[in-house]
């Protein structure tokens, strides 16, 4: 029976868990933020100019580390340990150029935290791509082609293998539809969203094998009072106002979240690991199902197809 043109099966979505589900079979310890010391660690922070990345960078910089932070507009004083390169992520050949330009060679971690969320009605950047997916998946994806086979190698030999962090919502059982990556075939803000959630969870599953050089970690922080929502409900708006307010009394604060977090970018009990990921409190969680192989690869391929098509 001729059941029509074949098309590659995507797997049934998995109940979603907001913060994943905790994998008890593995712990991995991390010291606690007062017995750090990063005073020779380098960090590059991928959206450290607010939010949660902002966090990051200021508790990284208090441990002593050098933090290079890449955004838009920096409100903090750049000083002898704080560099800031300037960037318009949504711009995929802006993304390409800093993925080669970045002195990837010294940094030990690379933290990917910028992002927001779809916009109601769909947006499109100069190059084709739905802004959120741009922003928030496809540009870590872009820089990452570059900086991947070089991340660390400068670094002494006795130095652990580099890692890279990527924040977005892992392990919450959204798969995304490769078939549409751009949503051009019907549009919903939600489901461009989870576009971007697979895309950087799939980052993390299949980085070994796509982008090799670096260990691979991803982080889902769950809600946490920031302005990755401000997109969506209307920035300063009274509702995005309201739902910022009650985000900030259900979850814990970004410098409370930063210092839980930044000792586990430097433990040791992640050495030799890779494509773990962790909840808010740090503890291990469970990849999402359905996120097997060839269905990664597959989402890689339409993904790396995209970046092309904006790039050319």
């Amino acid at each position: 029976m001729n059941t029509g043109p074949h098309r590659s099966a995507t797997p049934k979505k998995p109940k979603a868990r907001l913060n994943g589900t905790v994998d008890r079979t593995i712990n991995i310890h991390a010291p606690s933020v007062e017995e750090l010391d990063l005073t020779s660690k380098r960090v590059l922070v991928v959206g450290g100019t607010g939010g949660l990345g902002r966090a990051v960078a200021q508790q990284a910089l208090a441990l002593g580390a050098e933090v290079t932070v890449v955004g838009r507009t920096l409100r903090d004083r750049t000083t002898d340990r704080l560099t800031f390169v300037q960037a318009d992520l949504s711009s995929m050949r802006e993304a390409v150029r800093l993925g080669k330009e970045l002195p990837a060679e010294t940094y030990d971690v690379a933290f990917f935290s910028l992002g927001i969320m779809a916009a109601k009605t769909r947006e499109e950047t100069a190059e084709g791509i739905e802004r959120d997916l741009a922003v928030s998946y496809l540009s870590r994806l872009a820089l990452l082609q570059g900086i991947s086979p070089r991340l660390g190698t400068a670094r002494p030999d006795s130095a652990p293998q580099a890692r890279v962090f990527i924040m977005g919502a892992p392990g919450a059982g959204n798969i995304g539809e490769p078939e549409d990556l751009n949503s051009e075939h019907g549009y919903k803000p939600m489901a461009a969203h989870m576009n971007t959630v697979a895309g950087n969870e799939i980052l993390v599953l299949a980085g070994n094998r796509r982008l090799p050089g670096p260990a691979y970690f991803g982080l889902n922080p769950g809600l946490i009072k920031t302005d990755i929502r401000a997109n969506y409900l209307g920035e300063g708006s009274l509702l995005h106002r309201l739902a910022e307010a009650a985000v900030g009394l259900a979850g814990p604060s970004p410098e409370t979240y930063a210092a839980r977090i930044v000792p586990l970018l430097f433990t040791d009990g992640l050495n030799g690991r890779t494509a773990l990921m962790f909840n808010n409190k740090a503890q291990v969680i469970r990849p999402s199902a359905g996120l097997d192989t060839h269905y990664t690869d597959r989402f890689l391929d339409a993904s790396e197809t995209l970046l092309h098509r904006a790039t050319r």
